[in-house]
């Protein structure tokens, strides 16, 4: 309808401009020469009309095309100043400007509704270019989980995490892999999925980074559990009867000792012998039933807790054996309203674990020290530290360090840090430790 008054107008220039040149031809072939001199500017006149509507109708096109190759789409074509003939013309750029203008809207506000999901989900996002391997972008949760502020390439990764590298640059589209990424003072597993696609002649690959620590914890917690259960139960099926069988046999050797001639003392090894089964098999047993303990907390007594007074509880209780010691304890709080929600004794117990591990760790530093302290983490999260500038740990170690029954002391069970980290998974939360040999060790709990 809008460009339908321009093609009448056309339409009538036209005619008018057929009926000039048969009037033209008429008179030439009739040889009424005067007559074709008074019709010779007409025909004139309306040729130039023509052509300088057809100039005007293409530099406005023209200006519309460099519009929409800048994408400049506020720009408006003046319909009332126009000429009569333009009119229409401007009108109908106008409409396809606006609609235009709607769709880029449309595009750019989907465009940001579905880069603030990506910067919401935790899982990290990496899309780059495989010719050259440019970044294209990549989402805050990646920054933080691999403490990246920037990324120019891809290749940039190798100098930061060469192992993680590799993985990133030789999965396929639709593999998942697991891979370790290594930062500053510690390391965790995640999982790297792939993707690829093809836009504008070059192709891309997404990759999704997701960490994996916890699930693979929980899993790993469970199948302890699991072995813990048979093993306690079959050393204490196995193991009571012998202890009370050793107890028969010494009562019925006292009772047979006055019947029998013992002249090189057998009866008297005898005894040892039984006396030290019996000992041997009551320490297993209790052996047994403290490794016990770490199936048995199942429920959590949850409350909301200020860090400040659970800090103060432990200092209370810590202070006298730092002071005797002589080890320096220091508290940093920069957040007095800092709150949890966990169950108090549970909590205490993990700190006291951690505390006594930490004064033994710098036992044999020059000026030993250790530091608790808490704040507010990414997305709100309350962050515990217990820190020590003791020998630290080798990497060898860092890995073993929560499993069961390992311990780097003579006389350690190897279940207290087990212990703390089966209460912070029924907490929700986690524990990490970093540590560098010979600077010191932390050990972080992330509510």
């Amino acid at each position: 309808m809008i460009f339908k008054k321009g093609e009448n107008r056309l339409f009538i220039r036209i005619v008018l401009l057929f009926a000039v040149l048969c009037a033209a031809a008429y008179l030439l072939v009739s040889l009424q020469y005067k007559y074709l001199f008074l019709i010779a500017p007409v025909l004139a006149y309306q040729v130039l009309d023509l052509y300088r509507y057809q100039r005007k109708a293409q530099d406005e096109l023209d200006q519309f095309v460099e519009a929409v190759h800048y994408r400049d789409f506020s720009r408006y074509f003046d319909v009332k100043h126009a000429p009569a003939e333009l009119q229409p013309l401007r009108q109908g750029f106008n409409e396809i400007n606006s609609t235009f203008k709607v769709i880029s809207k449309e595009k750019e506000t989907q465009y940001q509704y579905l880069q603030k999901i990506l910067e919401l989900v935790d899982t990290g996002i990496l899309n780059y270019e495989m010719e050259g391997g440019s970044v294209v972008w990549m989402n805050e949760s990646l920054k933080r989980m691999l403490q990246l502020p920037y990324l120019k390439t891809v290749h940039s990764l190798e100098k930061r995490d060469p192992e993680l590298y590799q993985v990133v640059l030789n999965i396929r589209p639709g593999e998942g892999k697991v891979a370790t990424a290594h930062l500053d003072k510690g390391s965790f597993k995640i999982l790297v999925s792939c993707t690829a696609f093809q836009t504008e002649g070059k192709q891309y690959k997404l990759i999704a980074f997701q960490n994996v620590n916890e699930a693979l914890d929980e899993t790993e917690s469970k199948a302890w559990q699991k072995l813990l259960n048979v093993m306690t139960h079959e050393i204490m099926n196995s193991v009571a009867p012998i202890s009370s069988l050793a107890d028969t046999l010494k009562n019925r050797l006292h009772m047979a000792a006055s019947e029998i001639e013992d002249k090189n003392g057998s009866l008297e090894d005898l005894e040892l012998g039984i006396e030290t089964i019996k000992r041997r098999s009551e320490g297993l047993l209790r052996f047994a039933e403290t490794y016990r303990n770490l199936n048995k907390i199942s429920e959590l007594h949850l409350k909301n807790i200020y860090v400040i007074d659970l800090f103060r509880n432990l200092q209370q209780l810590m202070q006298p054996t730092f002071e005797q010691k002589k080890f320096e304890l220091e508290i940093i709080l920069k957040e007095p309203e800092l709150a949890l929600e966990a169950d108090i004794n549970l909590l205490e117990q993990v700190l006291i674990n951690l505390l006594v591990n930490a004064m033994d760790a710098v036992k044999d530093s020059a000026h030993p020290k250790v530091i608790l302290s808490a704040n507010t983490g990414p997305k709100g999260k309350t962050i515990i530290k217990v820190t020590d500038n003791g020998a630290g740990m080798s990497q060898e170690v860092l890995e073993k360090i929560f499993i069961p029954f390992f311990s780097t002391k003579k006389t350690g069970s190897g279940i207290g840090l087990s212990l703390c980290k089966q209460i912070m998974m029924l907490h929700k939360g986690n524990i990490q430790v970093q540590s560098v040999e010979g600077e010191g060790s932390a050990f972080i709990l992330q509510f």
